[in-house]
């Protein structure tokens, strides 16, 4: 019972602790809808680039 107590214990330096936070900056690329749809349409023009290349 003590080792489970223990293994549960949350340690000051483990590595969870160290977990990163995203900045205002990336929080904000995330939401912004016209950076989505920006990057959307260059994911797809990429992929059609591919094809069409593979089409030649």
């Amino acid at each position: 019972m003590a080792e489970i107590q223990e293994r549960l214990k949350n340690k000051a330096y483990s590595e969870y602790s160290y977990a990163t936070r995203p900045t205002k900056f990336t929080l904000f690329i995330r939401r912004c809808l016209l950076f989505q749809i920006f990057m959307f349409f260059k994911l797809n023009l990429k992929i059609m680039m591919m094809v069409v290349k593979g089409h030649s």
